[in-house]
């Protein structure tokens, strides 16, 4: 039966700036039966003796193959309705249905989106008609067509089960390459729908599959859609030998339109990892190498971002675009890249070419392929240019319509920015009730975001900061500055303070879901303020906000409603200050300026509530430390007397519990120390840890049944089988470590190298945490937070979930040897005799502060308590 197979040639996507769900278009590959000049010949004779209609017409399925294939996609249409009408003039039910598929195909590359549905349905309806006789392999192929027809027109879903149904039938039929190609492009049906993990394992096992085959297209694609997922979770290194190697295969294939493709998964890799010189050749090669009009597009638009934020002259770029989308016919690819050069113009303040011409076009076009996102998608951004352009009912009317055309759709990715849009243009225009109840949609659809593991979507995921994070802020400041939402007393109700903690307790959340690339915390929070009221209440739980102009502190007090406190400041002079306070903190000659902005901190945070605190004999302090504050210890705060730790301990959370608090069992503390004294050779940059025997043989001497891993003794397997040996509830790891926002920058050392955060998964959490022996207590003792990075401390935060324990203590920056062994031994001197954690952290910290020596904040802050508090 001759039928068009489909391949998989699957594209890239551009970098949309603002929406974006863009899929990677599967491209067909058909079967060559005729060179182009055979054709080109039979054409010819067509035309010039028509007399030999006839016969042409009785090959006309071979002839619409042919002209297919040379990319003559509109002859190749006419031909083909030429054979339709001729199986079905002869009864051939089964010729009719695979000439109809074909067909669809047709339609497909010329964009009639409608004709491609209406023939690739009568294709099915005839074979479902012709059921006692159907033919499984015919039916497969035609259900891939159909695939590609579903993705094409923004119907994800709709595709996998085509692709799905196809591959079991394939397997049926015994065309184990077929269902190769099925597996493939169910992948890229996957990681549009966000499903990136199930993406990645299905093709590492395609991959296992094609490994010992001939190089082939199959082997190409695979493995760039294999580097393509990875790099949406965050696996670099992998994601980079992938693509390098599809390259590799693509060219001793001499494939051009795969060796563009890859090289264009390259660029978009170097550019996530901020190799922007490197992007830029890769995206001028691709553009080089590109026969399809589309990759060319899309390596033109990356290349434009990246230009115009190098501020770059981009007169010809702009004008090749303009050129390339004359040539491609309308699908959501073409759509999209339409959408994302109006944004840059908008970015670039250029008006011509029109943003808004470009943008109405392009919903024009989603129009005519019944494409509901890509349109919303339009008027979206249509109703951004007017919001920018200070123009609010006109803006909301269009973001207004956008909205309405997704109405009983799947589509957070694209609702939440809507309805943050929404929110910002009627809070402009004084509607703050409907701004509160926008934004409420837009959290509600960030959380459906979460759950759908669509969060890691890429252009979620590497702009968190700008399009995500805000959503979060702008909710709780029209919250929490709302003069409607207060009493007589001005004084916000409990019911805002909680929504507005809330608000930000799931912003600490998916951040850290952005963190590790996967919505891996959820369902997991208990609710604090019962620790507070009936376990320890003698605690307060402080939310410190950081707004535009202000400082939002909302209070829980034991056995007391939730309380707000306010001081007045910008968030400029906010990050300034603290950014100076933590450089003072490096230098231990620096006491007095250290004291100075340390007591402008401790009157934002502290101040207002001090009254509070002591009326009800608070002795410990919780902290959901919130942006800059992070990365500061709340220990050295000032009040101009006393450091905070020398009036209350303290402790971080990350705005959620995984475990239930219970304070530690002292009677059987057990504990697994490891070490390194030397760093191994390939980190020449850290310098040695002479004092860690010391620290050891303290715990020992503090009454805590220790087994020692010690420097070439100390590896991660090592760790992992100890650990697995017997039940240790504490493990004390000396040795050089990084916290860093971005997961492949936080590790630790072990003798064989990092052991990166994702490891701690393997090490330290294969334990039932229901048991006693649960891992109670990680110390980390050695650690910093990498230089520069404002966003550090989420890198700690990251490998005390990674880690499972129920609490972690770690330091900010490294300091002494000695200092830190005199830390650690008093440390479980407190700790053995049955205070909390806290207030154990507290009195160790104290007794440094006591110290002729180490009075410094240098010595004795750098140590902060992350978890369970008890």
């Amino acid at each position: 039966m001759l039928i068009l197979l489909l391949g998989s040639y699957l594209i890239f996507g551009f970098i949309l700036p603002s929406f974006a769900n863009l899929a990677k278009l599967p491209s067909p590959q058909l079967i060559v039966l005729q060179n182009e000049n055979q054709i080109i010949q039979n054409l010819k004779s067509k035309t010039q003796n028509p007399k030999s209609n006839n016969s042409l017409i009785e090959n006309s399925i071979e002839e619409g193959k042919r002209l297919y294939d040379v990319g003559r996609f509109a002859e190749a249409v006419i031909v083909l309705q030429q054979a339709v009408q001729e199986d079905k003039q002869q009864g051939k039910i089964q010729k009719q249905a695979a000439t109809l598929a074909n067909l669809s195909l047709a339609y497909q590359q010329t964009g009639n989106w409608k004709e491609a549905k209406q023939a690739i349905n009568e294709s099915l309806q005839l074979q479902e008609l012709n059921n006692p006789s159907k033919n499984q392999k015919l039916l497969a192929q035609t259900l891939m067509i159909q695939g590609k027809l579903f993705l094409s027109t923004g119907e994800s879903e709709n595709s996998l089960k085509s692709w799905q149904q196809a591959e079991k039938l394939f397997v049926e039929v015994k065309e184990p390459n077929s269902r190769i190609t099925a597996k493939i492009n169910q992948t890229q049906a996957l990681q549009i729908l966000g499903f990136y993990r199930s993406a990645i394992k299905i093709l590492q096992e395609v991959n296992a599959t094609l490994k010992t085959q001939p190089d082939s297209i199959q082997k190409v694609v695979s493995l760039r859609s294999l580097g393509e997922a990875q790099q949406i979770v965050g696996d670099l290194k992998k994601s980079n030998i992938a693509l390098q190697e599809s390259l590799e295969i693509a060219q001793r294939l001499q494939n051009l339109d795969e060796i563009s493709a890859s090289l264009l998964s390259l660029g978009n890799h170097a550019l996530i990892c901020d190799r922007t010189t490197e992007a830029l050749t890769y995206y001028k090669q691709t553009f080089q190498f590109a026969p399809s009009p589309l990759i060319k597009l899309q390596a033109h638009l990356n290349q434009l971002s990246l230009l115009r934020e190098r501020k770059t002259d981009t007169t010809t770029i702009i004008s090749e675009i303009q050129t390339l989308l004359q040539q491609i016919s309308p699908s959501r690819s073409s759509i999209y890249a339409q959408i994302n050069f109006a944004v840059n113009l908008v970015k670039m303040g250029i008006s011509s070419p029109s943003p808004i011409d470009i943008l109405t076009t392009a919903i024009q076009q989603a129009e005519s392929i019944d494409d509901i996102q890509a349109q919303a998608y339009g008027w979206g951004e249509l109703g951004k240019i007017s919001e920018l352009a200070g123009k609010f009912p006109q803006a909301q009317k269009l973001t207004e319509k956008a909205i309405v055309l997704l109405q009983g759709t799947n589509t957070p990715e694209i609702t939440y920015q809507l309805q943050w849009q929404l929110g910002r243009l009627q809070k402009a225009q004084g509607d703050i009730k409907s701004a509160i109840a926008s934004y409420d949609i837009a959290i509600d659809a960030l959380q459906a975001l979460r759950s759908d593991l669509v969060a890691i979507n890429r252009d979620v995921q590497f702009s968190f900061r700008e399009s995500v994070e805000p959503v979060y802020r702008e909710s709780v400041a029209l919250l929490l500055q709302n003069p409607e939402l207060r009493d007589k007393n001005g004084q916000a109700d409990v019911k805002i303070l909680d929504k507005a903690r809330q608000s930000i307790e799931a912003l600490q959340l998916t951040e850290l879901d952005n963190f590790f690339r996967e919505a891996c915390l959820q369902g997991q929070k208990v609710i604090l303020d019962r620790v507070v009221d009936r376990d320890n209440p003698t605690s307060a739980i402080l939310y410190p906000i950081i707004l535009a102009d202000t400082i939002q502190i909302i209070v829980k007090l034991p056995n007391q409603s939730l309380k707000l406190y306010t001081s007045q400041i910008e968030e400029s002079k906010v990050e300034q200050t603290v950014a100076k306070l933590r450089q003072d903190l490096s230098n231990p000659s620096a006491i007095q300026d250290l004291k100075m902005r340390s007591q402008q901190v401790y009157t934002w945070l502290i101040k207002p509530m001090e009254a509070d605190l002591a009326k009800n004999q608070v002795d410990t302090l919780v902290f959901v430390l919130d942006g800059v504050l992070r990365n500061l210890p709340m220990s050295v705060l000032y009040d101009g007397k006393e450091y905070l730790i020398e009036k209350y301990a303290l402790s971080l959370s990350p705005g959620l519990q995984l475990l239930n608090p219970k304070p530690i069992v002292t009677q059987n503390l057990k504990a697994l120390t490891a070490g390194l004294t030397q760093p191994p050779k390939n980190f020449p940059n850290f310098a040695p840890l002479h004092g860690i025997e010391s620290e050891f043989k303290l715990i020992t001497k503090a009454g805590i049944n220790t087994t020692s891993l010690l420097n070439e003794e100390f590896t991660s397997t090592a760790l992992e089988r100890k650990i697995k040996e017997k039940p240790f509830n504490i493990v004390h790891l000396a040795t050089h470590g990084q916290f860093s926002s971005r997961i492949d920058d936080t590790y630790i050392l072990a003798a064989d190298g990092k052991i990166n955060v994702r490891k701690f998964d393997n090490l330290l959490r294969d334990r039932d945490e229901a048991r006693s022996e649960a891992l109670q207590l990680l110390v980390l003792s050695a650690c910093q937070t990498a230089e520069g990075d404002k966003r550090a401390v989420l890198g700690l935060a990251g490998i005390a979930i990674r880690a499972g324990a129920r609490s972690t203590i770690a330091s900010l920056w490294q300091i002494d040897d000695e200092s830190t062994a005199m830390f650690v031994g008093s440390f479980y001197n407190e700790l053995k005799k049955g205070i909390s954690k806290a207030k154990a952290l507290q009195h160790a910290q104290l007794k440094l502060l006591n110290h002729v020596n180490y009075r410094s904040p240098s010595y004795w802050s750098a140590y902060v308590l992350i978890g369970n508090w008890l």
